[in-house]
């Protein structure tokens, strides 16, 4: 039998890829690194004798087992996620292994001592450096004793973080609340009412049935009248994945064992924590550091924040009679003061930004800004949903692929991300193009009209493209600089961040927004509110984003393994240093926040503000210029989309604006500093 996993000859066949395809596909490729390992041990020591051969190997592992990983959070079912658990295992003590690699560490020193090092170009010096890094970090320098230990802590938290998006994942669709009284679901939008009605017929009901899915949660909590629901779908969101559920799903000891065993690691390697080593590849130098910047824009965005509350309440209390504003009456209550200060409504908004329109007008932005084309394409995908397009430059050449997967499904993990799947390279045959996929939770079309997406979803929706244009507008041509690949964590934000401006300029939304039954576009009258209400609530907005990040690298700074207090308690101090809203005492955040236990962000959740001072500081030369200046766009792809990697972040910011950052963008956006 063919093994489509092991076809590296062109785009990825979904259609043919099966669970039984991945224990064979990686047992291959396992062995096949492996041989490559031994073969650079004795290997002239070059690039090409020494690197090279290895990198080879290990680029087709690593898109063997991305495509297992991708199909795993876009269309999780048991066979597949039977066969992902039995194989990560392996595919993580091989990893381990490689940064364990003495040999090979002595190899890399040799060859960054070497004459032949400097002879490099600057992106193969980077890699070498990155690589030294790495060692270090993987554990190279343990004692022959202490490797064991530090590769089953990383095995094991390889499998802790599956388990706990597989939590996530099923306490998410475990819950449907059936609603048969038509009264129970006044004020609710009728589009969010015929999903909810579609969904209530596959599951054999009448009435409606909504879900804890994002496209059917949100439109309850902003807008439902009947309190007792918004209440009852908040309570099972807020609580999903914790003891208030079925014990298999459980999320709280797993979050325990993680913060054990990552501290356990960091202690291992000599850091006093493993915050301390998360931060080792980022802008950012010391816990200390990130803390101070946190709690310095905690203070300058707290008066906001109270005003904004105190605002909210006052008006509930007046207008909704809502004496006590609890958390599941602010989405709604804010809804209701906003429409009623600014005359507009999200659900107003929304039906102006049908699909097909907004994906005209990414593109068309994409294609003015950096001279590039985004036409549509065929090439097999894992669901009907799943669209491809390819990136073509001024003269059709081709530059880079991507599929698109916008909507909400049982089978698809929460929130919105983009995953690099192929890297672009120089090859022998020639340059090998890169291909990403952008993936999204957006509600479905219904009723035989198109998709409509909130301003949000827009705003999502540009953000996830700019970390696909990262990947696809690459220039480099090594692999451990090429796009994402070496980018510190907190600059990788600022791409997709920095294309998040561009949804609040006329001269961008009026060419992308028609209303889904009239066809005439977004009224300017309806954009100058849409302005008007941008910063509503942004203080509220920042000093929730600043909770999270504060928690997560206090978490990771402080924690000792067996340590007393668990991480529900030290949520519970931040809150009261910094949170002028505070949620239930059954309130479970930790048990779903899975860009920490389940994603890339431990101690690194910070990056999200940190990278918006780049962004929003990158943004005011578009602003200054002119915002589909394609000079300025020139500049921003060749300096910071370009060169990936294969320089520090500091130096490509400063190389694009010409000095070092400056928080004052940001606050000005947020409307905390006079325009």
């Amino acid at each position: 039998m063919h093994n489509p996993l092991l076809d590296f000859s062109g785009l990825p066949r979904f259609g043919e890829i099966r669970p039984e395809h991945v224990a064979p596909a990686v047992a291959a490729l396992l062995a096949e690194a492996r041989a490559a390992r031994e073969r650079a041990a004795a290997a002239p020591l070059t690039w090409e004798g020494f690197i090279a051969p290895l990198e080879d190997a290990n680029e087709r592992l690593g898109r063997a087992w991305g495509l297992v990983a991708h199909l795993h959070a876009v269309m999780d079912a048991p066979a597949l996620r039977e066969a992902y658990n039995a194989a990560l295992p392996r595919v993580t003590q091989y990893w381990t292994e490689l940064g364990q690699d003495t040999g090979r560490f002595e190899r890399y020193k040799q060859l960054a001592a070497s004459p032949a090092y400097a002879d490099l170009n600057a992106a193969r010096r980077k890699i070498i450096d990155n690589a030294l890094r790495d060692f270090r970090l993987g554990g190279a320098e343990l004692p022959e004793s202490s490797k064991p230990r530090y590769a089953a802590i990383q095995e094991e938290l390889a499998s802790l973080a599956a388990k706990f998006s597989e939590n996530l994942l099923d306490a998410t669709n475990a819950c449907g609340i059936a609603i048969a009284d038509e009264k129970r679901v006044a004020g609710i939008p009728a589009d969010a009412l015929e999903a909810a009605r579609a969904e209530a017929r596959k599951h054999g009901e009448s009435g409606w049935r909504f879900t804890l899915h994002m496209p059917s949660y949100l439109p309850v909590m902003q807008y439902a009248d009947d309190r007792a629901l918004r209440e009852r779908m908040y309570r099972e969101s807020a609580t999903r994945a914790s003891e208030f559920g079925k014990p298999e799903w459980d999320n709280t000891a797993i979050i325990a064992r993680t913060l054990d065993l990552r501290a356990q690691g960091a202690r291992l390697l000599g850091y006093g924590s493993f915050a301390e080593i998360s931060l080792v590849a980022k802008m950012a130098r010391s816990p200390a550091q990130v803390l101070e910047f946190l709690r310095d824009l905690a203070r300058r965005a707290r008066p906001f924040a109270e005003r904004d509350l105190a605002d909210l309440r006052a008006f509930a209390a007046a207008e909704l009679g809502l004496d006590r504003l609890e958390s599941w009456d602010l989405a709604y209550a804010s809804e209701k003061l906003r429409a009623r200060r600014y005359a507009f409504s999200d659900h107003e908004v929304k039906r102006y930004f049908p699909e097909p329109q907004v994906l005209a007008g990414l593109f068309g932005l994409v294609e003015s800004l950096y001279g590039v084309r985004v036409v549509p394409a065929l090439a097999p995908v894992w669901h009907e949903d799943a669209r491809f397009y390819e990136i073509e430059g001024p003269g059709g050449e081709p530059i880079g692929r991507f599929y698109l997967d916008l909507y909400a499904r049982e089978s698809k993990q929460g929130g919105a991300w983009m995953d690099g799947a192929i890297s672009r390279r120089r090859l022998a045959a020639g340059v090998q193009l890169p291909l990403a996929s952008l993936n999204c939770n957006f509600s479905r079309p219904v009723g035989g009209k198109p998709a409509l997406f909130t301003h949000d979803e827009v705003i999502t929706l540009f953000h996830e493209f700019g970390h696909g244009l990262h990947h696809l507008l690459t220039r480099a041509e090594e692999l451990g600089v090429s796009g994402l690949s070496g980018v510190e964590w907190d600059a990788v934000e600022l791409p997709s961040q920095f294309m998040e401006n561009f949804c609040w300029e006329w001269d961008v939304l009026a060419g992308m927004t028609r209303h889904v039954d009239r066809g005439d576009a977004l009224p300017r009258a309806l954009y100058d509110k849409m302005r008007a209400a941008r910063n509503f609530h942004s203080g509220l907005d920042m000093l929730r984003q600043l909770e999270f990040a504060l928690f997560d690298m206090r978490l990771h700074a402080e924690h000792s393994p067996g340590a007393a207090r668990s991480a529900l308690q030290l949520l519970d101090e931040v809150r009261r240093e910094v949170a002028v809203v505070v949620p239930p005492a059954w309130n479970r955040f930790p048990n779903g926040f899975g860009h920490i236990f389940a994603g890339g962000y431990a101690a690194g959740y910070y990056s999200y503000k940190w990278a918006e001072v780049l962004s929003a500081d990158a943004y005011s030369l578009f602003e200054e210029q002119g915002v589909l200046s394609a000079e300025a766009g020139r500049r921003f792809r060749e300096e910071i989309l370009a060169v990936g990697g294969s320089r520090p972040a500091a130096e490509s910011f400063r190389a694009f604006r010409g000095r070092d950052p400056s928080v004052d963008a940001l606050l000005r956006h947020s409307g905390m500093i006079p325009a």
